[in-house]
C-alpha cells in the first residue's frame, strides 16, 4: 500500500514532514520566520481514502502555548467549504508533547489546520464585494514588507467613530471570519442592526492587521517576526509598518469605539479584554466598557463573562498593547474580543467545535450589542 502524500506549499501553509509511513505520519511545527513563535499548521494530505490517517505532530511541549492543545480537536475539510474537527489526542509524555489526529477521508484529498483557514484570496473576495456595495468606500492604508495592501473599509455618516480590527495575529483566523460577518450585517441595505449603525457611526475596518504573516502561515507575526500587537506604542515602518499605518489613520479620524478581533489558544470561550491599567483611567471609561460587556453578555450564549484575562493593576497597562494604547490615546472605549481554537465546553458542537460559523454569528450579536450600546 503506497505512502500518503504531505504538502504545505500553499496559501497559510505551514508543516514540516519528518517520516511518513503508508497512513501514518510524524510532524512538527515550523516556527515563525524569525521569530520564536509556533503553533498554527495547515497542511493537505493526498492518497488516503478510505484509509484511517494517523497523524502525529510532535515537540508540542515547545510550542507557543503548551496549553492550547489539551482538549483540542483539529480542523479537517474536503472540500475547503465545511471545517468539521477530527478526533485528536494530546500526551505531554510523547515525542516532546504530540498531538496525534486521526480521520479517515472519504475523498483523495483532506485538509487539516490549526483552525479553519481564511486565505488571502477569500480575503481580496471580501474586501472587493464590501467595496462594491452601496455607501461603502475603500482606502488603502499602506503596504507591507511583503509588498501586500493594508485594506481599509469605510463606511456609515454618523458622528461616531468605530475602528473595527482583526487579525494583528494571522494564525487567529477565526477573527477574519467574524469581519466577514460583520461585514455582511454592515453592507445589508435592509438589515435594521446595520440602518441603526450606519446612521449613527462612521466605521473603519480593518479585515486583516497582517496579511503577510497570514500568508506564510505564521501563528503570532509579521514577515520579519514582529508581534503587531506589542508595537502600539512606537509603531516602525522597518518592523511594524501595518500598525504605523492603521494607528496614523486613527490619529486622522479619532476613535470613540474600538474592537481588536482575536483568538485565544488555551481558554474554551468567547471573552472580552479590556484597558484596566492605563494611566488616564476614568470610571467613566471604564463603565462604558463593562456596560457593553454585560450587553453582548446578555444578548448570546457563545459569549461569557466569567472567564478571561486577568486585569492590569491601576497604572501598570502595557501600553505596546492596541487596546491600552487606543484606550489611553483617544480616551476610547476599547476591547479585545477573544474567540477560541477549541469547543464551548457550555455550548459544545462535536461536530464542528467553535467554527466561522459561529465566529460569523458572534459579529452580528456584538453589532447588535453596539448599537443597543450607543442607545443608553
Amino acid at each position: 500500500m503506497s505512502d500518503i502524500r504531505i504538502d504545505a506549499q500553499f496559501d497559510s501553509g505551514n508543516i514540516e514532514v519528518l517520516e511518513v509511513s503508508g497512513q501514518r505520519a510524524r510532524l512538527a511545527i515550523p516556527k515563525d520566520h524569525m521569530s520564536e513563535f509556533r503553533q498554527w499548521f495547515h497542511f493537505r494530505v493526498s492518497g488516503a481514502k478510505g484509509r484511517e490517517l494517523e497523524l502525529v505532530i510532535t515537540g508540542l511541549n515547545d510550542s507557543a502555548y503548551p496549553g492550547g492543545w489539551p482538549d483540542y480537536d483539529a480542523c479537517v475539510s474536503e472540500d475547503r467549504h465545511y471545517w468539521g474537527r477530527a478526533r485528536s489526542s494530546f500526551d505531554k509524555d510523547t515525542d516532546g508533547g504530540a498531538l496525534t489526529i486521526r480521520y479517515t477521508p472519504a475523498s483523495d484529498i483532506a485538509w487539516f489546520a490549526y483552525f479553519a483557514p481564511y486565505s488571502m484570496e477569500r480575503h481580496h473576495d471580501l474586501v472587493s464585494e464590501a467595496a462594491a456595495a452601496e455607501g461603502v468606500d475603500h482606502r488603502h492604508l499602506g503596504t507591507t514588507l511583503d509588498g501586500q495592501p493594508l485594506d481599509c473599509l469605510e463606511l456609515g455618516e454618523g458622528a461616531t467613530q468605530v475602528w473595527l480590527y482583526a487579525r494583528q495575529h494571522p494564525g487567529e483566523s477565526m477573527a477574519e471570519w467574524w469581519m466577514e460577518g460583520a461585514l455582511e450585517v454592515l453592507t445589508d441595505p435592509a438589515d435594521p442592526v446595520a440602518m441603526g449603525l450606519r446612521k449613527q457611526c462612521r466605521f473603519h475596518i480593518v479585515p486583516n492587521c497582517n496579511p503577510d504573516g497570514s500568508r506564510r502561515g505564521h501563528l503570532r507575526t509579521n514577515a520579519v517576526g514582529t508581534n503587531l500587537n506589542r508595537e502600539w506604542s512606537e509603531p516602525s515602518a522597518e518592523k511594524s509598518p501595518e500598525v504605523l499605518a492603521i494607528r496614523n489613520a486613527m490619529d486622522e479620524t479619532g476613535v470613540d469605539f474600538a474592537m481588536d478581533v482575536h483568538g485565544d489558544e488555551a481558554i474554551p470561550v468567547a471573552f472580552l479584554a479590556g484597558f484596566e491599567g492605563i494611566p488616564s483611567w476614568t470610571d467613566k471609561q471604564g463603565d462604558d466598557f463593562y456596560r457593553y460587556q454585560k450587553i453582548l453578555d446578555r444578548r448570546t450564549p457563545d459569549f461569557q463573562m466569567e472567564k478571561g484575562y486577568t486585569k492590569s493593576k491601576p497604572g501598570s497597562a502595557n501600553l505596546s498593547m492596541s487596546t491600552n494604547q487606543v484606550a489611553e490615546r483617544f480616551g476610547a472605549c476599547a476591547m479585545t474580543l477573544e474567540m477560541p481554537f477549541k469547543d464551548n465546553p457550555a455550548a459544545p458542537e462535536p461536530a464542528q467545535g467553535w467554527s466561522p460559523e459561529r465566529s460569523k454569528m458572534l459579529a452580528r450579536d456584538c453589532l447588535a450589542a453596539l448599537l443597543e450600546w450607543l442607545e443608553g
